[in-house]
């Protein structure tokens, strides 16, 4: 059997190599432990914040894999052996993600650690008291809720920039070495360096520099499968530079990265400003902040208030210089006062991919002043008297702050608490109680006012001179005395003063002035003067004191307190008074003596007309009493009543009567009376007339007023008929529903009858028109009968007869009776008015007239007269119209009779003869054709006669006739038929006709077309075979009587025949 052949022995060893390093790799796969690694394995994220984690593993075809945790997820990345995770708003103390994958029917797992932070955000220092005594223990406590983790706090308290305690929370935590705090993190402040590693990949965070010993800067690099990454610890250098390396295929592969660090502006300091700083003065802003950096990121700012001063940027500065300090001048302006200056410093690294860190000093504030170079003015009295208040005012102008500014007032050793007020920039102080002088200051003194403001002060002095004087003292022996003792009057003065009494001074000072005197009434109530004199400082001061001496005396009533005679007006409210002289002083009281009614005196109340009357008033006091009768009056104005003067008063005439109104008023007035529209007045005893009556105006007159009223007179007297109003004839007017008036004159109104007398009126009753007709309410009754008529009037007063005559008129009246609507006449007759007349009382006249164009005046009836006529008939007691219709009839006339075709017409043809008439009313038309003429056809109103199919029968004479009620009128025209035969001599004829006819051939052609008046126009007959019209004699409507009244022979056969006054038509057909 022969081997193998070469290339199948080289395949064998191929498969045997590559089955042994198959099992060879698998066995190594199998020894190589499988790992899972989360990344960061420990985290410190502030409370609330996000943070991505990274799960990988060195499987190489995991199962399946993911992250464990309760916190929130917001997004995920995955590839074969990683998965990535966003965690947000985490805000659990310590919650432990755990990351696994499931490999070789293992499960691996990695466990990680996050930390959540919150900033110490408040700080709150506990109310201190509003007093603390010197001396005493008072506590401190400050807290901040929320913060964490505790382990990381330092409190430290502070008296201004002084360090009083400082505690820090930090305890050894057991656990991994490895983990260790680190500083808070903002996802913006990141950098992420990415190392890929087969198909994981995880960060490089660089992390703002550690504030405290503890934090350091995790730097994690990805370098084998093995090792999760290197931690560098507390790096605090301004600059480092890590590289990443690996060894593959005898290649160093590097990455060089690059970590700068920088410090937030944590501390921003501002130098404290002066206490107080004068207006128009410089002073230093000073602002440093150490530490933050770098240099060249940093800007700062001076701000009055939200006002920048002053920007400085430290751009390019060296990278590594830290700290930075701002100087700048400033002018103080009254501005400034009360404002607060602050430094803001900027770190701006959002060129470097990070954010912008702000902080701000706390401000400061300025207190600006400006004090005016003079001293203040004090207005104080030059003499100060013990025991006295005077007013003390200090003023200063050209302060500011006004409000800051503080007053000290003082008088010797006595300081003064005055009231300031402020003016703008100007102070006023006073004392709120004037400088009080004790006896221990008298003499001479200082009185001081000092303004402070600023550090600064202001001061004036004045010399006051304090003194001691006394009011003299002024005694009555009996202040109160009966009348006729008498009373002594002593004045006692200081030892210095020298007394006056009632002007007559003492013999010298320090002695008393006395006088006496017999108290009579009229010394009660007297005033007693005492003056006081004394020089102080070269000065004379003056004081008196007075006293008043009361006499004891009866009651006594005066007529000038308590007249006899009141006279008072009324409505007004008045206060009555009755005052009685007296001491003391008497009671005074009023009344009636009939009623008893008592006045309440010196009361405010209303007067009225029942106070009137005599009353008996009394002043009692303990001396006595006095008795007075008064009398009391009430004026009012007058009044004109219903009874005393009525509205409405009747008169009759012919008595005698007078017009009187009373009135009523005190003082009594006087009453006049004036008729409206005139200026005399009516007085006495009058004789009635008619012309009395009238409205009059009567006027009250008093002292207190007036009142005024209208009267209406009315004068009545008996009835009286007058022509005007009732006439003695009257003319009725039929179909008016006219009445008769007849009113009479009378007051009142009389009431009217009129009765007939005799005739077809005897006690028959005359409807009369009332005297104010209502339209709406009149009813017409039956028409008056003509006649004498006795008209009697009646009122209250008496009655009177009058005679009247009733006589009865018509308007015109036309009808269809008198004036028929149609009317006809006859052409030809003679012209004769409208058979129009019109019934009426007068009779009335009629006129006609033709509506539209006038007729023309003329003597016979002409067609042209008929038409639409308008008769109006006319009387005094109006007109009446009617139209009337005018027709015009008239014998007939056959107007046309003409043949159709007019030529052309041949044997065996058709032919038309026409007929038109004219006739009012229209005439009846009735044919008479030739003998043997057959199928003749005739239209509905005989007009028109009609041949179809014509033969040699139909040849001969047609007349037509037309007849109405006035008579009969007929034309002929006659019509030929013949052969062939005849066209010859029908020709010659007809051209030897043409030759004579040809001088009045185109007259006659002009005349006529129609062959209406036996006119015709003989045509060129010789070849055209055209129908002519010959022989032509016309007949008008006055021809013969066979024309105008003969019966109508109806169809006749036969030749034609003429006749002397009919009219001849011949028409030859041709044969075809």
């Amino acid at each position: 059997m022969p081997g193998p052949s070469p290339g199948l022995r080289r395949a064998l060893l191929g498969l045997w190599a590559a089955l042994g390093l198959g099992l060879l790799g698998l066995s190594a796969v199998a020894q190589e432990p499988f790992w899972a690694d989360l990344q960061p394995r420990v985290a410190l994220v502030e409370r609330g914040g996000s943070l991505w984690l990274n799960c990988s593993t060195n499987c190489p075809r995991p199962e399946r894999g993911g992250l464990e945790t309760s916190l929130r997820r917001n997004g995920t990345q995955r590839g074969l052996r990683w998965l990535a995770r966003q965690l947000v708003d985490i805000r659990e103390p310590e919650p432990q993600p755990v990351c696994f994958f499931r490999c070789a029917r293992r499960t691996l797992q990695a466990r990680g650690l996050i930390r959540t932070f919150q900033r110490p955000d408040r700080v709150e220092l506990a109310p201190l008291p509003a007093w603390q005594p010197v001396g005493e223990n008072f506590t401190l406590s400050c807290r901040v809720p929320g913060a964490g983790p505790r382990g990381s706090l330092t409190l430290t308290l502070l008296r201004g920039a002084q360090e009083l305690i400082r505690r820090s929370f930090a305890a050894p935590r057991s656990g991994d070495p490895s983990v260790s705090p680190i500083p808070s993190l903002e996802p913006s402040h990141a950098l992420l360096c990415t190392v890929v590693h087969g198909l994981a990949s995880s960060p490089l965070t660089v992390r703002e520099e550690p504030t405290s010993p503890t934090a350091v800067t995790q730097k994690r690099c990805s370098r084998s499968a093995r090792s999760p990454g290197n931690r560098l610890g507390d790096s605090r250098g301004p600059e480092t530079q890590p590289v990443c390396f690996f060894r593959c295929a005898r290649r160093t592969l590097q990455a060089r990265g690059l970590i700068r660090t920088f410090q937030r502006p944590d501390r921003v300091e501002l130098a404290p400003l002066p206490a107080w700083q004068p207006v128009g003065e410089n002073f230093t802003l000073s602002c440093r902040v150490p530490g933050a950096g770098p240099r060249g990121s940093l800007t700062l700012t001076l701000l009055r208030g939200a006002q920048e001063l002053i920007r400085r940027s430290f751009a390019g500065e060296p990278p590594r210089a830290r700290g930075a300090a701002l100087m700048a001048t400033v002018l103080a302006r009254r501005e400034d006062h009360g404002a607060n200056f602050s430094c803001r410093a900027e770190l701006d690294l959002r060129p470097h991919g990070l954010g912008l860190f702000e902080n701000s000093s706390a401000p400061r504030e300025l207190r600006t002043f400006a004090l005016s170079q003079d001293p203040p003015h004090l207005a104080v009295p030059r003499l100060l008297e013990v025991g006295s208040e005077q007013p003390v005012r200090c003023a200063l102008d050209g302060l500011f702050p006004a409000s800051e500014a503080r007053v000290h007032l003082s008088l010797g050793d006595q300081r003064l608490s005055p009231d300031v007020t402020l003016e703008g920039d100007a102070l006023v102080a006073t004392a709120p109680a004037p400088a009080t002088a004790s006896a221990e200051q008298e003499g001479a003194t200082q009185l001081v006012c000092n303004v402070t403001l600023g550090g600064e002060s202001r001061e004036t002095r004045e010399n006051v001179t304090v003194y001691s004087f006394p009011a003299p003292l002024l005694t009555l022996s009996e202040p109160s005395a009966l009348e006729g003792n008498m009373v002594t009057v002593t004045c006692t003065g200081a030892d210095q003063a020298l007394v006056t009494l009632e002007g007559v001074p003492a013999a010298f000072p320090g002695q008393p002035a006395q006088f006496q005197l017999n108290a009579t009434e009229d010394d009660d109530r007297r005033g007693f003067s005492c003056v006081a004199t004394l020089e102080v400082d070269g000065e004379t001061l003056r004081k008196n004191r007075s006293a008043e001496l009361r006499v004891l005396y009866a009651p006594r009533l005066d007529d000038s307190n308590c007249p006899r005679s009141w006279t008072w007006p009324e409505g007004p409210e008045q206060t009555l008074r009755c005052e009685a002289r007296g001491n003391p002083e008497p009671s005074v009281h009023c009344a009636r003596p009939d009623s008893g009614a008592v006045l309440a005196l010196g009361l405010l109340g209303p007067v009225t007309r029942g106070l009137t009357g005599t009353y008996r008033c009394t002043a009692v006091n303990a001396q006595g009493k006095a008795v007075k009768d008064v009398m009391l009056t009430v004026e009012y104005a007058p009044a004109l009543d219903s009874v005393g003067c009525p509205e409405r008063i009747t008169w009759l005439e012919g008595t005698e009567a007078s017009l009187s109104c009373v009135a009523h008023g005190v003082p009594p007035p006087s009453v006049s009376c004036v008729r409206s529209g005139e200026a005399e007045f009516m007085e006495g005893l009058l004789r009635v007339s008619r012309h009395h009556a009238g409205t009059y105006r009567c006027e009250a007159i008093n002292a207190r007023g007036s009142a005024a009223k209208n009267v209406a007179i009315t004068v009545e007297y008996g009835p009286a008929f007058e022509e005007l109003s009732c006439p003695s004839n009257w003319t009725w007017v039929e179909g008016s529903g006219q009445l008769f008036s007849c009113d009479a004159d009378g007051k009142p109104q009389p009431r009217v009858e009129c009765v007939g007398s005799g005739g077809t009126s005897d006690g028959v009753m005359l409807p009369l028109a009332p005297p104010d007709p209502n339209p709406k309410a009149l009813i017409i009754p039956n028409d008056p009968a003509p006649g004498i008529y006795i008209c009697n009037a009646t009122n209250p007063h008496g009655s009177v007869v009058k005679t009247v005559v009733v006589s009865a008129e018509s308007p015109p009246q036309m009808d269809e009776s008198t004036c028929p609507s149609q009317q006809t006449w006859l052409e030809g007759a003679e012209v004769a008015a409208l058979a129009c007349t019109a019934r009426g009382l007068p009779f009335p006249g009629v006129r006609c007239s033709r509506e539209g164009a006038p007729r023309r005046e003329r003597q016979r009836v002409s067609r042209e007269d008929a038409g639409t006529y308008r008769c109006v008939a006319t009387n005094a007691h109006g007109t009446d119209s009617r139209m009337v219709t005018v027709g015009v009839e008239f014998r007939p006339v056959v107007a046309e009779l003409a043949a159709s075709p007019p030529g052309g017409v041949r044997p065996g043809g058709n032919f038309t003869l026409t007929c038109r008439a004219e006739a009012w009313p229209p005439a009846q038309i009735s044919w008479r054709a030739p003998p043997g003429a057959l199928n003749i056809g005739l239209s509905s109103n005989n007009s028109t006669l009609s041949v179809a199919g014509a033969m040699g029968s139909h040849g001969g004479e047609y007349e037509c006739a037309a007849t109405n009620a006035h008579g009969r009128h007929a034309r002929r025209i006659t019509v030929r038929v013949a052969g062939p035969w005849l066209w010859v001599a029908v020709g010659g004829a007809a051209g030897g006709a043409a030759l004579l006819a040809a001088g009045a051939g185109l007259a006659l052609y002009v005349r006529s077309t129609a062959c209406k008046k036996g006119e015709y126009n003989v045509q060129e007959a010789e070849s055209s075979g055209e129908a002519v019209c010959l022989n032509g004699a016309g007949g008008g409507a006055t021809g013969d009587s066979s024309a105008e009244g003969g019966p109508d022979a109806g169809w006749t056969l036969g030749p034609p025949r003429p006749t002397a006054g009919g009219e001849v038509f011949a028409i030859q057909l041709t044969s075809a």
